[in-house]
């Protein structure tokens, strides 16, 4: 390692630096914290994967149609402009219809 330091005498180097520039008093509010936002991102990644096995098993994912009123997104204005109809559709079944027609197109 640089200068000759392992893992343990990092770790007490950095622990060392934390005190001084946050106090004492302050830690186990920074440790709190770091600990809520841990707990959020493992909450995030285990939906996250949660969602990804279900969805290629055969489990209906959640579809919602894209809304047509008001704002449209990029999928929608370009299905709109190789005139695919859009009403009732997802995103997913929008792009599988552009990628369709340019390839017939090509």
């Amino acid at each position: 390692m640089a200068f000759g330091l392992g893992g343990p005498e990092i770790v007490v180097i950095i622990l060392v630096i934390v005190i001084i520039f946050f106090g004492a008093k302050k830690i186990p509010e920074l440790a709190k914290g770091l600990g809520r936002a841990m707990g959020e991102f493992k909450r995030g990644k285990s939906e996250v994967e949660r969602e990804m096995q279900e969805s290629p098993s055969g489990t209906p994912v959640k579809k919602v149609p894209v809304a047509v009123a008001g704002k449209d997104s990029d999928v929608v204005r370009a299905a709109k402009a190789l005139g695919i109809q859009t009403e009732g559709k997802t995103e997913e079944e929008l792009k599988e219809e552009i990628a369709k027609a340019m390839r017939k197109s090509a």
